[in-house]
């Protein structure tokens, strides 16, 4: 499994910590930064890492700001991703049965560490359930195609 990894100067503490993390479990990790807690832009790493996955050139995406909530946003106008910001477990696992979420963002400044990893981890072993949710997914990405025809 590779992942594109991805934070703003909010985030970019708990990104390293992750990447840690990650390599660790032996994972790939394409870290696309930012490096330093330098006021950076977020929507420039959202589309980074959300290509990334569109692209396949990543298999999932993980992003840090300071609560995830922007990085979910921006890394969603990217076409082909489904961007999830969970506060809990069952959100996180549900992300991945029922929506098929590529992309995991994250609040450096909302997450303590042990929680933000709990989360990765639980994300990352969870599996698409497909069937009645696979039908909605394809909904979702006849949106979407629907407005990049516009």
């Amino acid at each position: 499994m590779k992942i594109a990894l991805g934070a703003d100067h909010a985030g970019f503490e708990l990104k390293d910590k992750i990447k840690h993390h990650l390599e660790q479990q032996g994972i790939a990790v394409d870290d696309r930064g930012t490096h330093s807690a330098e006021s950076v832009d977020y929507p420039d790493y959202a589309r980074m890492v959300g290509e990334e996955v569109a692209e396949k050139r990543a298999d999932r995406g993980i992003l840090v700001c300071g609560t995830g909530i922007g990085m979910s946003i921006a890394a969603n106008k990217v076409p082909g991703i489904r961007a999830v910001n969970p506060h809990n477990e069952i959100e996180a696992q549900l992300s991945r049965e029922h929506n098929d979420a590529n992309v995991l963002t994250l609040g450096g400044r909302t997450l303590d560490e042990p929680t933000a990893l709990k989360l990765i981890d639980l994300w990352l072993k969870t599996e698409f359930l497909g069937g009645r949710h696979g039908r909605r997914v394809e909904k979702i990405a006849q949106i979407e195609r629907a407005e990049i025809a516009k």
